[in-house]
């Protein structure tokens, strides 16, 4: 790996200049390293002239993985700028909110992306169209800039990511140029990456993950990227072979869906090495290290950097990692240390209760806030400390375990249960291709769970699963059961857990329950749907809760 003092990503972008090795692939083009710098370069200078005087100096950009997407953060990393990263799957008044939330002056985009912006009220917002004529002109004065990263200082913003936003307006977590080179240097000395490497980018480059964990350490060590214009299972190892991949990150299903590709022979002959990310699960790395020879590594990290887990040599399975100075698992109520988690010999964890809270930083962090948003920075600042808004147990010799987001909590007759603990058993079914688990309400009090399974369900096959398994406990077994073709997902991929919950019973799946005392399930229907203590909520006015057509069970 290169050795590198550089604390900016500007003096990471300069260092390139001059450099004629292969830097970037994307979709039969080719750019060296040099050729990366100087478009940087070009689109910095342009920057330095469109960015009004006195105004926060914010471009959007709604691009696809394409090689515009690196440059236009090389550039304002070089003329003292922000991107702010737009998801091309919000619409309408959510999409125009995002923009001027985070004050864009320039909008940098692409033709295919126009009709999202059609209708808009963008006051103040000027449009740059990539690959237009227009777009041409405006960067041919500048064809003989070059990068130079003096102005740039590494608590510059370089970074508006938004995070968390299924529920609510998202937040604009920020990360300054120093925050994103010491990651970049951090990664790639954490996983030996070098000059000679590769980096596939094909999750979306307006997420934290792409840029933070996979284009930044690239730039830190030297190497060069592949872009993908979006993710594609079915052009995965295509890809990697074609550029010679060595290192790609991932996050949601990813994983699942390459697994769910057609098996070949040849499966194993590729130049990949690594993946990082999240959100794998156990199951689905054994299978893709088994097929594909490559070890995955399941980190953690909050998307606005206030506390991180690294996995290391010995970490259980199951485990995320060991904690770190200042991290420690908190009771939400009491904010006292929670208990480590005993297990049965079968791997159960019994006391869930109490063991599982809040994973929270008391270290100095380098969480840098929102953008304006003083309420959301209170909420993760709390008390001095940095909470995650994650739920995590640990075991006696100090190795974490997630067990999902604090509102994945599930409160059954008094009972905390993690809902990644039931989902990590239900994987196991053999007809689930993904399984969420989340709370439904209780008629009487508490929660109720419910799982969605996309795949196959036989439902008495289901309830003999469900007795087979050891690390099961008596109140996780889901009371619900969606079975659905395909599960709701967000823009990375990420099971859309807000959706599922807001929906519940009453969706345009089969749903299967379990009444109280009974074995097996059946197959919910407006006759069975009556208001008492063990069953689902009475129909009200709306939507059916259980779809007209399709009820017959669908089997193995």
């Amino acid at each position: 790996m290169e050795s590198t003092t550089e604390r900016t990503v500007a003096e990471l972008i300069a260092a390139r200049w001059g450099d004629h090795r292969p830097g970037l692939w994307f979709e039969g083009q080719t750019l060296t390293q040099h050729e990366t710098a100087a478009g940087a370069a070009v689109r910095a200078a342009l920057l330095a002239d469109l960015l009004p005087p006195g105004a926060e100096p914010h471009i959007g950009v709604l691009l696809d993985n394409t090689p515009e997407y690196p440059m236009w953060l090389g550039a304002a990393a070089l003329a003292g700028a922000a991107v702010a990263g737009i998801n091309p799957t919000r619409r309408g008044a959510e999409l125009a909110r995002d923009i001027l939330h985070t004050e864009c002056r320039l909008l940098i985009t692409e033709r295919t992306r126009l009709p999202l912006l059609k209708g808009l009220d963008l006051p103040g917002v000027r449009l740059l169209v990539s690959g237009t004529e227009e777009y041409d002109d405006l960067l041919a004065p500048y064809a003989d800039a070059r990068p130079d990263a003096s102005r740039a200082t590494p608590a510059d913003r370089l970074l508006l990511y938004f995070t968390s936003g299924s529920t609510a307006a998202p937040k604009a977590a920020l990360c300054s140029q120093g925050r994103l080179a010491a990651a970049g240097r951090s990664l790639a000395e954490q996983f030996g990456l070098g000059p000679d490497g590769v980096h596939y980018v094909c999750m979306p480059m307006f997420h934290g993950n792409a840029v933070i964990a996979d284009w930044a350490p690239a730039l830190a060590s030297g190497a060069g990227v592949a872009l993908r214009r979006r993710f594609s299972a079915s052009g995965f190892l295509a890809d990697v072979r074609r550029y010679g991949v060595t290192y790609f990150t991932y996050v949601g299903r990813a994983i699942q869906y390459v697994l769910a590709t057609e098996p070949r022979a040849d499966d194993r002959d590729h130049s990949l090495r690594l993946g990082f990310g999240t959100e794998a699960g156990a199951r689905d790395a054994v299978a893709f290290e088994r097929r594909f020879g490559v070890r995955l590594v399941e980190g953690y990290g909050s998307s606005e950097g206030g506390a991180a887990v690294q996995w290391s040599p010995g970490t259980p399975p199951g485990a995320v990692g060991r904690a770190g100075p200042g991290l420690l698992v908190l009771d939400q109520g009491t904010r006292e240390e929670c208990p480590a988690a005993v297990f049965d010999p079968a791997g159960r964890l019994l006391n869930g209760d109490e063991a599982i809270g809040e994973l929270v930083n008391r270290a100095p962090n380098p969480f840098e806030g929102y953008w304006r948003n003083p309420e959301a920075e209170a909420e993760r600042r709390r008390d001095g400390w940095y909470w995650t808004g994650d739920l995590f147990y640990r075991d006696r010799d100090g190795y974490l375990y997630f067990a999902g987001r604090t509102d994945d909590r599930i409160r059954v007759d008094g009972e905390n249960l993690a809902a990644a603990l039931i989902e990590n058993i239900l994987a196991r079914y053999e007809g689930a291709a993904a399984v969420a688990v989340y709370a439904v309400p209780d008629p009487v009090t508490g929660d109720q769970v419910m799982a969605t399974i996309a795949g196959t369900f036989d439902p008495v096959a289901f309830t003999d699963f469900l007795a087979a398994q050891p690390d099961l406990g008596t109140k996780m077994a889901p009371r619900f059961v969606r079975v659905a073709e395909r599960m709701p997902v967000t823009a990375t991929n990420k099971i859309h857990r807000a959706r599922l919950r807001k929906e519940g019973v009453r969706c345009a799946d089969p749903v299967w329950w379990r009444p109280q005392g009974e074995r097996t399930y059946r197959l919910l229907t407006e006759a069975n749907a009556l208001p008492h203590a063990e069953g689902p909520l009475a129909p009200t006015r709306g939507p059916s809760p259980v779809r007209r057509q399709g009820l017959e069970p669908r089997t193995r």
